[in-house]
């Protein structure tokens, strides 16, 4: 029987497969029980452009816990905002294997709703 990591590292490499056939960049998830954190790469993927978390000082400040629904609402909008920093607009979504739902979900409508196109 496969763990659930296994299962998660599989649906990764899936969608991992169908990004990388476009080339472009892409803004990367990854969640822990205590923080969750978002990266944009280019689209060689040799490169990130922006990054934010939990553990930054500003979004420190903002949340009280860094592994809730509203840590990554503040992770969104803030990686949105370096991204426009660092002349991004358009980005594909790889959550990394991890579920559509809950601190992702939060994460991605925070970001669009920031600016983000994907």
């Amino acid at each position: 029987m496969k763990s659930t990591a296994d299962k998660r590292l599989r649906r990764a490499r899936k969608i991992r497969r169908k990004i990388g056939g476009i080339g472009t960049q892409r803004l990367t998830v990854h969640r822990t029980p205590r923080h969750i954190y978002a990266q944009i790469i280019d689209g060689s993927g040799a490169r990130v452009l922006a990054s934010a978390s939990t553990l930054e000082a500003e979004v420190r400040g903002q949340v009280k816990n860094g592994g809730n629904v509203e840590a990554a609402k503040a992770v969104g909008k803030r990686i949105a905002e370096k991204a426009k920093a660092a002349g991004v607009t358009q980005v594909a979504f790889d959550r990394a294997g991890f579920k559509y739902h809950g601190r992702i979900k939060a994460l991605a409508d925070a970001a669009r709703e920031s600016g983000l196109q994907f």
